[in-house]
């Protein structure tokens, strides 16, 4: 017993030794026939609620993983939105860059081609003026008098007048389609500088988001495995759990066999030490426990005061109503009254230092 504790009278234990030790030894084969099942209930039940514990700690730690994974992947989800549309304006920027350089080329190739048309239609208009300048002017009897008639002389100069007017205008016709051309160049190369600035701002934009949506990424990616892990480690626990509780079960079910089996063993003989009586079963706690205490003997006190079937010390049979100033005096019925009662259904098998010795414990 915890106030129960006491040293051996060496008489008894003299006595009662190899039979003590045999019984001993058969009630802890009978209540642990395997190594994996070596372990005491309160143990057990410990490594149980440690266990639970555990699961409730793990399980609010996936929740809370799960419940950031979900934020988290709702901020890659609108950061991928936002992404497809920055990347959409991109490339209709570089779209249209790629058009006004284009306009661009080709105006410059059209300018290219009016200055060139301008300056050979100059050099024409040269050198019909100079072929007009180089011969002497005709006077006006041989111009009146080579003309078929005076309409024919009007129709010539009209056609020299003529002649003039056009090459006049196909100069001045080229000279402004190349003031035009030169306008549309400069027009062109500033919208391709605007759109170039465009194209690289929308750029820039874009590999922003880009590379905010992989840290997002993979902030959520990192939230998944933790909640991977913590659930892999509340599986574990719950299964290294519920195998806690199976080795309980067998356990408790292997001391309740035992239990039953010497609650009632035959009628002791006659015991030594003190000169006290023996009695048989039935007895108010295991049989393993009342041999290993007293080998189902009524002993006297013994050195520290213990006394009786089940080796109550004085003090401990005074608080439970003891008739008597000693265990032993009393019949056993009372003894078994008062045993029954310290026992408590089990709640009181660590009052016997001999529940722990024999493996029944409450």
């Amino acid at each position: 017993m915890t106030h129960l504790r006491r040293p051996r009278p060496v008489g008894v234990l003299a006595v009662a030794a190899p039979v003590l030790l045999l019984a001993v030894l058969a009630a802890v084969v009978l209540l642990f026939p395997t190594a994996g099942d070596a372990r005491t209930t309160s143990g057990l039940r410990s490594e149980i609620d440690r266990a639970r514990g555990r699961e409730q700690q793990l399980s609010s730690t996936v929740a809370r993983l799960e419940a950031l994974e979900g934020t988290a992947a709702k901020a890659v989800a609108a950061a991928q939105g936002r992404l497809a549309d920055v990347r959409a304006q991109s490339t209709a920027a570089q779209s249209r860059l790629a058009r006004t350089e284009g306009d661009l080329r080709a105006t410059r190739a059209h300018l290219v081609r009016l200055r060139r048309r301008l300056s050979e239609g100059r050099e024409i208009l040269a050198e019909v003026l100079r072929a007009r300048y180089a011969y002497e002017k005709p006077d006006l009897v041989e111009v009146v008098l080579s003309s078929r008639g005076f309409s024919d002389l009007v129709e010539r100069l009209n056609f020299l007048k003529r002649v003039q007017q056009r090459d006049t205008l196909i100069v001045a016709g080229v000279r402004d389609a190349r003031d035009q051309a030169v306008g549309d160049e400069r027009r062109l190369d500033r919208l391709r500088t605007d759109q170039q600035r465009e194209a690289r701002r929308v750029a820039a934009q874009r590999d922003a988001i880009e590379s905010m949506t992989a840290g997002l990424e993979q902030r959520r990616a990192a939230l998944a495995s933790a909640r991977d892990a913590r659930r892999a480690a509340l599986s574990n626990t719950r299964a290294g759990r519920r195998r806690a509780e199976r080795s309980l079960s067998r356990l408790e079910a292997q001391q309740r066999a035992a239990a039953r089996q010497y609650t009632t063993p035959a009628a002791s003989s006659g015991g030594g030490g003190g000169g006290g009586a023996s009695s048989g079963g039935p007895w108010a706690i295991p049989w393993p426990i009342v041999q290993c205490e007293s080998g189902g003997v009524n002993h006297p006190p013994n050195s520290a005061g213990a006394s009786g079937y089940y080796q109550f010390m004085p003090q401990t049979w005074q608080a439970l109503g003891g008739s008597t100033p000693n265990a032993y005096q009393a019949p056993k019925a009372e003894q078994d009254r008062l045993a029954a009662k310290l026992w408590n259904g089990g709640a009181g098998a660590g009052n016997w230092d001999c529940a722990a010795m024999v493996g029944i414990t409450g």
